[in-house]
């Protein structure tokens, strides 16, 4: 049914109102030289025209009260400023929250980067050390094959010194002279932990091969190892020459070739000191 404007204006009411379309109500509010903005929503045309009907005493009070609240200008730019604070305050949140995130990663990269320094460290620590007990042991090793070619070359020096002409010209090689290097290789192994026996098979080859008994201190050191060559080192050179003298130490306590050997070396570096 169409709208009538002056059956409204002659008995107006809240339904009538509430069924009508904008294009209606914005007729009513011309009627009444209601002013508004074309722009404005139909709602917010109602409700100028209520006030003003209210005003003139044409409707009651009373349908203000159940009437939509319509905002206003104002309530719509506090509206707008609360959705703008908001959406602000999210943004920061947001940007906080990756900054948050940012340091966190920060820190974990941190952490990572000073444990593979702690562990490039321990890593060059035990590669330090690795070399340095390399090169402990490889100067051990020199050191050790130093001494065996110093005592290889004092017992061939003590050999050297001991070829000299034997007494009987049968003994050697028929040439007069005893080679001891020849007759060396008959001396037997030396056992540490059977001396007595050791000495005994000694004496039985050197009475079977004729060897000199003035040789035989050169020939049975030949073969001394461990402390037993320690023992013959300490004695002086005029008791390393005496077989009797040599064999004499190791007939007593190993403790007791211990101080033989202290007190040679003493007596060794007394003799240094006089002639510095």
């Amino acid at each position: 049914m169409p709208f009538n404007l002056d059956k409204f204006v002659a008995s107006p009411s809240v339904e009538e109102l509430d069924s009508l379309k904008k294009s209606e109500i914005v007729k009513v509010a011309k009627h009444y030289g209601i002013e508004f903005q074309p722009l404005m929503r139909k709602d917010e045309i109602k409700r100028y025209v209520l006030e003003y009907l209210v005003d003139e005493s044409i409707l009651p009070s009373t349908v203000l009260e159940t009437a939509i609240t319509v905002p206003t200008d104002n309530t719509f730019e506090l509206k707008r400023l609360e959705m703008e604070m908001n959406k602000e305050i999210r943004l920061k949140e947001m940007e906080r929250e990756r900054e948050r995130e940012e340091r966190e990663r920060e820190e974990r990269e941190r952490e990572r980067e000073e444990r593979e320094r702690e562990m490039q460290m321990q890593k060059e620590k035990e590669e330090r050390e690795m070399q340095m007990q390399k090169e402990k042991e490889k100067r051990e090793m020199q050191m050790q094959r130093e001494k065996e070619a110093r005592e290889h070359e004092f017992r061939m020096k003590q050999l050297e010194l001991g070829v000299i002409r034997g007494s009987d010209p049968k003994v050697g090689l028929g040439t007069g002279v005893f080679d001891i290097s020849k007759h060396v290789k008959f001396v037997p192994k030396f056992q540490e932990d059977n001396v007595e026996k050791f000495f005994n098979h000694f004496e039985k080859l050197g009475e079977q091969l004729k060897w000199p008994r003035d040789k035989w201190s050169i020939l049975i050191q030949s073969n001394f190892t461990g402390k037993a060559q320690e023992v013959y080192s300490a004695l002086s050179i005029e008791d390393s020459m005496d077989y009797d003298k040599v064999k004499r130490p190791y007939n007593k306590p190993m403790n007791w070739c211990l101080k033989l050997i202290a007190k040679n070396l003493e007596s060794i570096v007394r003799r240094i000191h006089k002639h510095m």
